[in-house]
């Protein structure tokens, strides 16, 4: 029986066994479950800044973590490694199935561990001596796997420690909803400001990207980030837009928003040279007219 998942705009309607456009995210049994549940490619302790978070207990250390799959298809993907890893699932294969991903026409096997919610609190504790506040999902887009999010946060909650999230922002305000009560801090990825640029150059909806983020911000910390590509998203007047809109945030008092304007470098699929760096500084600086906290990124 074919079943819809309902987590981000793409509502892939999936049959018994197959694996949506995330490739996370299975029809089992009739319903979705999310098939990288606990299973991590990246496990490290990382400086807050690294999120990147600028304004949220900076001089601090984070546990993060990552899985693999996505919901977006950038071609200039920093991390396509996890990102566009798949399940080799197949008839009479029992237990969790091997991921692999391209490099090119050549399929490579890709390692994962599974972490309980538990498992990753016990190691947390353990770090709290190197200044550790808590855990971040980060590497991949965590919401493709928004159940071990949630199941993990909540119990990080319990134990007094920080729960971060580093995603795209392409998921439902339902997902939204469940996990925000556990959620102390974001960074949302605007990766544009044109409907153009999320449909046909990443392959997102910009205005659920956007529902995430107003949701967002009136809840917890958050902290956004443009990666700035040549002649797709570098132009004065998409900078001034979008921090106009920025500003509109939290009732017209969204300027207090960190916003990181970062420099991109070829990767994955994209081969365009790296972004000068005079204009991330350009780009900042066009933000700064209506942001108070911009900072740049790869530079």
């Amino acid at each position: 029986m074919k079943k819809e998942c309902t987590v981000c705009c793409h509502h892939c309607l999936l049959e018994e066994g197959k694996t949506g456009a995330c490739g996370a995210r299975r029809n089992e049994d009739g319903r979705i479950i999310a098939s990288n549940y606990g299973r991590l490619t990246a496990l490290a302790l990382d400086p807050i800044e690294k999120k990147p978070l600028a304004r949220f207990y900076p001089g601090r250390t984070i546990l993060s973590v990552g899985s693999y799959g996505c919901s977006l298809r950038c071609p200039f993907c920093q991390n396509y490694e996890i990102a566009s890893a798949r399940e080799n699932t197949g008839r009479g294969r029992t237990g969790p199935a091997p991921i692999t991903y391209y490099e090119g026409r050549h399929e490579r096997l890709l390692d994962t561990a599974f972490y309980s919610p538990r498992d990753l609190c016990d190691i947390a504790l353990g770090l709290r001596d190197r200044g550790n506040l808590g855990i971040a999902f980060t590497y991949n887009e965590p919401l493709v796997g928004w159940e071990f999010v949630l199941d993990t946060a909540k119990l990080f909650h319990k134990e007094g420690m920080k729960t971060v999230l580093v995603s795209n922002g392409m998921a439902s305000q339902e997902v939204l909803h469940k996990i925000l009560p556990y959620i102390d801090a974001m960074n949302i990825d605007l990766k544009g400001f044109t409907e153009e640029f999320y449909r046909d150059f990443v392959g997102g909806d910009l205005e659920m990207v956007k529902d995430f983020i107003r949701k967002a911000a009136d809840s917890c910390h958050i902290e956004l980030t443009k990666l700035i590509i040549p002649d797709k998203n570098d132009s004065e007047e998409e900078m001034r837009q979008m921090a106009e809109w920025i500003v509109s945030l939290r009732g017209g008092k969204g300027d207090e928003i960190p916003l990181h304007v970062s420099r991109y470098f070829p990767r994955y699929k994209w081969t365009t040279p790296a972004t000068p760096v005079e204009t991330v500084y350009r780009l900042a600086q066009t933000a700064r007219e209506q942001l108070k906290y911009v900072y740049t990124g790869n530079c």
